[in-house]
């Protein structure tokens, strides 16, 4: 008896832009009710694959086919008239409509006179699904939180009744708590046949919901395994073409002399007396999820929270709250996790952002040495894994995680070790970016300093960490030596812990 054909199917897709061949005879077939991993580094062609298949970018090559039956997707109009259904990395959500008005934007179902009361239970249901069930439907985007934003996006795309929903990146800005509810989902649209496409950086999540994964490197088809039939080294070789034995680096040898000491640090409705210890050469890691206070912590030592309260030193010396200026000069210096807000100049070129603060150094009279600024940033591209011979592209040009190595490398040319704060260092950032900001973070603490880091994702709290505090709602639950705690435990702690 011949097998049934698979619910969405690709074969053969080339596309360039250019003369840049950005995918070439890319074939994929997902089946109902198969839950597919989509991976491969920054730059590997999953986003054409994605726009391609939803109608953004038409294909130069290649055919694609649902239920067995040939079909063209000239635009995303003919996606959504397939069942085919896309929540992006780029949120599309209108900030100044309710939730259930962003619902149902752009949904080809919704007739001009059509019964309110329908589509909003449609809309609640779909809300409930992925855990929002506290939140009203009245309740205007601009007030919610970016995890609570995702989750709303994930809902829309589930009220289109999509036979094929492409997730990218879902799990970026959610808590671990939110990603349990979008697994939820995710399972339940399975059971009714649904067929899903997830595109993570975040291993762990291919093995804990996915059933099979396709690789994609330098924008060809690598293979498609089952899960059952593939471990994470196997997968990480799939996707870098090379062995990567070890993604954490060994821990480096503790420095004595003081580090960061914080007492009764508060930020009102986000931290209340929180106490910090955090030795030289070491990685301490604030592990908790969305509004644990972990990132209000980071910002407040790093002066950019204007109404913290306690008391902090860095390196022996007192240094006042409130004030980048005196942070700075303190020796603290603060990596943010959003890139292209806060961590680059996108429009300045690489190396104009690694000697971004270190201009008057290379300034005499007034007239800048620019003979020694490019030796100076060769150097430090060289220095963070940063291709040299980009040192003239825009930062925007990037990847995310070459925008990261730049925020190190501009801390490499700010002279003696000192105090470093990284909130949610490798967010967004492929498995071969992660490695290398890793091994950047065990360079820094070789160095001599101390690095304080939050993170939401526990397999890295864990990977990485010298010593671990867990917060929750802005209280401290536990403080541990890597060696002395589990990812059971953490989770404990900054889901339901029992001190809360």
């Amino acid at each position: 008896m011949p097998a049934d054909p698979p619910l969405f199917a690709i074969r053969g897709a080339t596309k360039r832009f250019g003369p840049n061949l950005v995918l070439h005879d890319v074939s994929l077939e997902v089946r109902a009710g198969e839950i597919r991993a989509l991976c491969g580094e920054n730059g590997a062609g999953k986003s054409t694959l994605v726009k391609i298949i939803t109608g953004i970018h038409q294909a130069d090559g290649g055919h694609i086919a649902i239920d067995g039956a040939a079909c063209a997707i000239a635009a995303p109009r003919d996606a959504q008239a397939h069942g085919i259904a896309l929540v992006s990395q780029e949120l599309s959500l209108a900030p100044n409509l309710s939730v259930e008005d962003n619902i149902w934007l752009g949904s080809a179902e919704v007739p001009l006179f059509h019964r309110r009361r329908a589509l909003r239970d449609r809309a609640r249901a779909a809300l409930d699904l992925v855990g929002l069930t506290d939140l009203a439907l009245s309740t205007q985007v601009a007030r919610l939180g970016i995890g609570q934003r995702q989750l709303v996006e994930i809902a829309r795309m589930l009220t289109r009744r999509a036979r094929l929903l492409i997730l990218d990146e879902p799990s970026a800005t959610l808590s671990d708590v939110e990603i349990l509810h979008v697994f939820a989902a995710l399972r339940q649209l399975q059971a009714q046949g649904c067929a899903v496409l997830y595109i993570t950086h975040r291993l762990g999540e291919v093995f804990d919901i996915c059933d099979s994964v396709t690789v994609l490197r330098n924008g060809e088809l690598v293979g498609t395994e089952a899960i059952s039939a593939i471990d994470r080294q196997r997968l990480m070789a799939m996707m870098l073409g090379r062995d990567l034995d070890h993604l954490y680096p060994a821990p480096t040898a503790p420095r004595g002399g003081p580090g960061l000491a914080v007492r009764g640090l508060s930020v009102p409705g986000a931290l209340a007396g929180f106490d910090l210890d955090a030795a030289p050469g070491r990685v301490t890691c604030l592990a908790g999820q969305i509004g644990s206070g972990t990132t209000e912590a980071l910002r407040a030592l790093a002066g950019l929270v204007p109404d913290a309260t306690g008391s902090a030193s860095a390196l022996g010396s007192r240094y006042e709250l409130r004030a980048v200026a005196r942070a700075r000069a303190a020796g603290v210096r603060f990596v943010s996790e959003d890139r292209a807000g806060e961590g680059v100049f996108l429009r300045l070129d690489v190396a104009e952002n690694l000697l971004s603060t270190q201009l008057p150094g290379f300034s005499r009279l007034g007239v800048l040495a620019r003979g020694r600024m490019r030796r100076a940033a060769r150097a430090l591209a060289q220095a963070v894994g940063v291709d040299d011979a980009r040192l003239h592209s825009p930062a925007g040009d990037l990847s995310g995680g070459n925008q990261q190595k730049l925020a190190f490398g501009r801390l490499l040319a700010g002279g003696a070790p000192g105090v470093l704060l990284m909130n949610e260092p490798t967010r967004g950032v492929d498995v071969g970016a992660r490695a290398e900001i890793y091994r950047l973070v065990r360079q820094f603490c070789a160095q001599g300093w101390c690095v304080v880091m939050a993170s939401s994702d526990l397999e890295e709290s864990l990977g990485i960490s010298d010593a671990i505090v867990t917060l929750y709602r802005g209280q401290v639950v536990g403080r541990y030596a890597r060696a002395d705690t589990d990812i059971r435990q953490v989770l404990a702690d900054i889901t339901h812990p029992v001190a809360a």
